[in-house]
């Protein structure tokens, strides 16, 4: 979502340049020739301008493809760690079971034992 906001505000940074651009030149009290010779020189640098907003674009993409990376790894491991966690408890949980269902026998064999009549 970063990236779509950085590329939007790029996009409207360089409408309104251009926008401004034009504006102030149509607007300026300079004569026809200068006006044009400003004109000529401010469409001979938006290739460049055009080219910078392009690299910054394109070094904030890199910038949240990594942060993206790293934030996804760091989920992984916690993901990993819960699973592992889980998996310990759950262990316990039927050792636990298994030792109370084994001593619930024991002390009805105890019981049988000492109700059972004697021969």
């Amino acid at each position: 979502m970063s990236n779509t906001r950085s590329s939007t505000f790029l996009g409207g940074l360089l409408i309104g340049t251009a926008i401004g651009a034009v504006s102030g030149v149509l607007l300026a009290p300079k004569s026809g020739k200068e006006t044009r010779r400003l004109v000529n020189k401010s469409l001979q640098a938006m290739p460049e301008l055009a080219e910078d907003i392009s690299s910054n674009v394109q070094l904030q993409a890199d910038r949240l493809s990594e942060t993206s990376l790293r934030n996804w790894e760091a989920t992984l491991k916690r993901l990993r760690e819960a699973i592992a966690a889980g998996v310990a408890a759950s262990q316990l949980e039927q050792e636990r079971l298994r030792l109370a269902s084994s001593d619930d026998d024991a002390s009805a064999s105890v019981t049988d034992r000492i109700t059972e009549p004697r021969e």
